[in-house]
Parts: C-alpha cells; sequence; structure tokens
C-alpha cells in the first residue's frame, strides 16, 4: 500500500477552513470539548480491531500488544481529560499583592489555536492520537500527519479522523517529507512533533520563522546500567522486556548496557533466558515479536552487527525483516552502534570494573548528549545518587519503559531529547497559553502608583 501525498493547495485549504472556525468560538466551550473527547473514544472503539490489523500488518505488533502500548493508552488518556478538562478549563483566582490592593488576579486558560501534531511510525497510533487528545481539551482545531511508513495504520487512521469530525475542526493530511516541508513551513499556533533528534532541529528553525510554539519528543540513547547490587533475574526480565517491545523500536527503549564486569557473564546467561521466557524458545516464531519497519531500518541496524563480538542471538532474516535481538560484548565507545540511537534489538555492552563504578557511570553519561530515558539496576540508594549527577528526560529504578505508563508525571524530554511535556493535565497545558489578568474595581482610585509618586517611600517598603 502506498500513501499519497496531499497536495498544497489541499493544505491551504483545511488551514483557511479551520482557522476560520476556531475564530468563531465554537472550540471554546467546556461542554462542546467533552463532547469531542466523546466522539474520538467512540471512534477508537469502533475502528479498534482495524487499527490492530493495521498494526499487524505494517509492524507485525500483537493484538495485545497493540492495545497495552497504543490504544489502552489513548483510551486512558482520553478518560483522564474527560474526568479534569472542566476543572483544568476553568478561571483560577491568584493571590495578589498589596501592592495591587484592591485589584483581583486570574489565570486564564486559552487555546493556542490551530495545532499541528506530526508522528512517527513507531508508535502509530498513541502518537498521533494522545497529543490530539490534549489538543481537543485545550480547545483547539488539529492538522493530523501520521507516518507514510506505516500506510495501512496511516490509512485507517484518516478514514477514523473523517469518521468523527469535520475537516474545519480535526483534518488529517498525508505523505512523505516534503508535505511535512510544506506543513512546516505554514503557520500554526503550536507545533507537537515526535521524532529523531535531526528532525526535530529542523521542525525548530522552521517553527521559529513564525514564532510558533513547539514539544518535540525526541529520542537519543537511554542508557541501561547494571550494578553488581542487581538482581539479576529480574533486570535481565526487566531489560529484556523492554528492548525486545515493539522490537526496540520505542524512543525510550533502553539502548545500550553499561554492566559491572563482577556480573556481566551471568547477565547474559540471565539475559537469554528470560529473552526465551517471554518469546519461547525461538523468538522469530514470536507472535509478540515485531519487525523492522523498512528494508532500510533492517540495514541500518542489522549493519551495527559487526562493531562487536555477539554474545547472545545475532540471527536475521532480511526477507521477514526480522533481527534477533543481540547482545554485543568488546564494543567501542567509538563505534557507530554507540553513536547513533539504535532504534532496534540490538544491545551492545560496555563494561566497567573497578570500585568507582558510579563515578565512571555518571562520568560516560555526563560526557554525551542527554538521552530521553535513564534506567538503573541495582541499589535504590545508589540509582537516586547516579540520577542527581545526571540528566534524562526520565527514567526508572530497577525498571524500565513503565514511567511512561503513569499520566501524573510529565512525559517528555530535555537537551537534545526534546522539549516540552505532555500526558494527563500536561497535555492540556501544552496546547495551552496561560493568560494572566488583573481585574481592578472603579470605586476607589488610590493614588499611590500615579505620579509624582509621594508615597513612593512607603511602596517601597512594601514591594
Amino acid at each position: 500500500m502506498t500513501i499519497e501525498n496531499t497536495t498544497d493547495a489541499r493544505i491551504r485549504e483545511i488551514l483557511a477552513s479551520q482557522r476560520e472556525y476556531f475564530r468563531t468560538g465554537a472550540t471554546l466551550p467546556v461542554k462542546f470539548r467533552k463532547e469531542q473527547l466523546r466522539k474520538l473514544r467512540a471512534a477508537i472503539a469502533q475502528y479498534e480491531r482495524r487499527l490492530a490489523d493495521a498494526l499487524w500488518t505494517d509492524l507485525h505488533k500483537s493484538y495485545q500488544e497493540a492495545y497495552l502500548t497504543e490504544i489502552g493508552l489513548v483510551k486512558a488518556e482520553i478518560r483522564e481529560h474527560l474526568k479534569g478538562v472542566g476543572r483544568w478549563a476553568r478561571r483560577k483566582r491568584c493571590h495578589s499583592p498589596l501592592t495591587l490592593f484592591p485589584s483581583s488576579s486570574y489565570i486564564v486558560s486559552e487555546p493556542l489555536g490551530q495545532a499541528l501534531i506530526v508522528s512517527p511510525w513507531n508508535y502509530p497510533v498513541q502518537l498521533l492520537l494522545n497529543p490530539l487528545v490534549g489538543a481537543i481539551s485545550a480547545g483547539c482545531t488539529a492538522v493530523l500527519k501520521p507516518s507514510p511508513y506505516v500506510p495501512n495504520v496511516s490509512a485507517t487512521l484518516e478514514e477514523m479522523i473523517r469518521s468523527a469530525f469535520p475537516e474545519n475542526y480535526v483534518a488529517v493530511v498525508q505523505g512523505n517529507r516534503e508535505v511535512n516541508k510544506a506543513l512546516f513551513a505554514s503557520r500554526f499556533d503550536m507545533i507537537f512533533f515526535t521524532g529523531s533528534p535531526a528532525l526535530g532541529r529542523k521542525v525548530m528553525a522552521a517553527a521559529a520563522e513564525n514564532l510558533t510554539p513547539v514539544v518535540l519528543e525526541l529520542g537519543g540513547k537511554s542508557p541501561c546500567i547494571i550494578d553488581k547490587s542487581a538482581n539479576l533475574k529480574i533486570a535481565a526480565r526487566r531489560v529484556a522486556w523492554g528492548k525486545t517491545l515493539n522490537a526496540g523500536q520505542t524512543c525510550i527503549a533502553p539502548d545500550y548496557i553499561l554492566i559491572h564486569e563482577d556480573v556481566k557473564e551471568a547477565f547474559v546467561k540471565e539475559f537469554a533466558a528470560q529473552v526465551e521466557y517471554l518469546h519461547g524458545k525461538d523468538i522469530k516464531e514470536s507472535k509478540h515479536f515485531v519487525r523492522m519497519v523498512t528494508d532500510a531500518a533492517f540495514e541500518r541496524v542489522s549493519g551495527y552487527l559487526k562493531d562487536g563480538d555477539i554474545v547472545y542471538g545475532g540471527r536475521t532474516d532480511a526477507s521477514e525483516r526480522f533481527i534477533e535481538p543481540t547482545l554485543l560484548d568488546n564494543v567501542s565507545p567509538d563505534a557507530p552502534v554507540m553513536n547513533n540511537e539504535i532504534f532496534g534489538p540490538l544491545f551492545p555492552m560496555i563494561t566497567i570494573s573497578g570500585k568507582d563504578f558510579k563515578e565512571q557511570v555518571i562520568k560516560f553519561i555526563t560526557e554525551r548528549e542527554k538521552p530521553l530515558a535513564f534506567y538503573w539496576f541495582g541499589s535504590e540508594k545508589d540509582g537516586w545518587d547516579v540520577i542527581s549527577h545526571t540528566s534524562s528526560g526520565g527514567g526508572c529504578i530497577n525498571d524500565t519503559i513503565m514511567h511512561i505508563a503513569n499520566g501524573n508525571v510529565p512525559f517528555g524530554g530535555v537537551g537534545n531529547s526534546g522539549m516540552g511535556h505532555y500526558h494527563g493535565k500536561l497535555s492540556f497545558d501544552a496546547f495551552t497559553h496561560q493568560r494572566s489578568i488583573v481585574k481592578a474595581p472603579t470605586w476607589i482610585d488610590l493614588p499611590v502608583r500615579y505620579m509624582p509618586y509621594k508615597l513612593f517611600a512607603v511602596i517601597k517598603r512594601l514591594m
């Protein structure tokens, strides 16, 4: 299946119609926003099986994984916004200092306006629709741009959105990077982009032309640290799960391992046992192991196999775009596999010896770009210590991936791994301008602020 590019003329037509619709104020009432969230929820329920089938066709993603990592997360986000949007959108009165007496101060949450949401191919349902929930909740209109690398999913999403919303409110445009380029050159009130750091820089540069605010959910090389104090069985199971989920094609997948020399051999054996526990004796036959999204992705990731010694895994099948989960030993920090986000099921290991394990780990991580995620396995106390001396978008102690599952904490990157946060109320905030308003009465007009400032000494003491 091939996705056709939406023409520039159609893009301009959609943008003009949405701009006009937003100006009518139709999206502002909370009642309207809740109605649209319910429409989205109903559309997802209607198209759930078709979305799952499309995910299987494009990525070999099982229904269970499709629901747990995509559809179910969006449903949970909608539920949270239906519960909270009335409270979040309400005008809030704030404390006013004595110098403003007798005025009152407020925060008014207003929608930014016309939003552009561009999603990647690895979680094509969740990463398109979760931001859309925030846009609807905030009272924005939205243009959605799914990925052409998962054409069946993208086509199904377009049909689903058309069934639920008029295009002057929410519309889908399709195509390759030329379409992205046309969209980024257009004027939006907010851009929400999920993708690579390289593309994120281009998005930010284009947005700067119109002073458009952006949320950039990017990626990077997320470290996974295995200390000698780690429970190796639990560590190996949770690391194997995090790395084989979506075949490592996850922005917060553990990317490489920093492991204490004393436990490396035992960890390799335990990792092999846990992959078998999760996927059976032959992972190629597992219905829960995803394939590389394209031939180009297969070639890129399988090319990293030469960057170290294979101590587990290593099988590939180009005809299925299958790459077995693989541990690489004796990897140079300067090797290509250690200088590019892998986005696949390969795991380079960097061995660290000596009593100053934490110090070496901190040095290794801080000398590199800030990652989207950070994973520590070992003593909780030591984990907090390493966290306090490093930086990442988020992370876990003695787990992987699971910080994304809590809508009560922010999800987002820092530095090279992105900017801005979302999930739960933060998704509402991402598409909202917090407007400060001071309401002054007219029944009194104190002279203290006016020239020639006769009571300046008094006001100075109050400030």
